[in-house]
């Protein structure tokens, strides 16, 4: 799972230029993937509170930011939206509103008033469900150094659409073979 989310964060989030702030996160190797076998949301939020304060406690130069990723639970996207509201409270519980924010990825994602096979989906659809922590003051960082961040998701919708679905099951599938090539043990030359 870690190794087909790396993918995805390698071809698409950085590879499409999704995001414009991860590839020096990405190369600099401080985004810290972690797999939760959380088999329901009360689990969940138990990693994701552990995940929080480990991420706070971390040196930011070695762990910038987190990709929470939980195969087991939430898998049907309108529940997963609905316990965004759970992980902002417990960011409000635990006073880390303005430290920490949480983003959200999910195979399924689905922006309003959009049809579910609409590719400009895919900017926040991600190979498994994700909860992605990012420190504020690395956010508000990287948008000082790109103050028209409207202007990203406007050239997300030109990129997903000249892609086409066509091309994102593609960029999908390739993923997935990356992340096999990582598994497969080397090969005698």
């Amino acid at each position: 799972m870690i190794a087909e989310t790396r993918a995805w964060v390698e071809r698409a989030v950085v590879g499409l230029n999704l995001c414009p702030f991860a590839r020096a996160v990405h190369v600099r190797q401080q985004i810290r993937y972690a797999v939760s076998d959380a088999p329901d949301a009360e689990a969940l939020l138990e990693a994701l509170v552990a995940e929080m304060h480990a991420l706070v406690a971390a040196d930011p130069a070695r762990i910038d930011t987190t990709l929470l990723i939980h195969p087991r639970v939430l898998g049907d996207f309108t529940d997963y939206n609905d316990f965004l509201q759970v992980a902002d409270a417990a960011l409000s519980e635990l006073n880390l509103e303005g430290v920490l924010q949480v983003a959200s990825f999910h195979p399924h994602y689905r922006f309003a008033g959009t049809t579910a096979q609409d590719v400009t989906n895919a900017t926040n659809r991600s190979p498994y469900p994700t909860l992605h922590l990012l420190r504020e003051a690395s956010v508000d960082r990287a948008v000082a150094a790109f103050p028209d961040a409207s202007a990203i998701y406007e050239a997300n919708l030109v990129s997903l659409r000249a892609l086409g679905s066509e091309g994102w099951a593609s960029l999908q599938a390739q993923c997935r073979r990356d992340a096999a090539d990582e598994g497969a043990p080397a090969r005698a030359g």
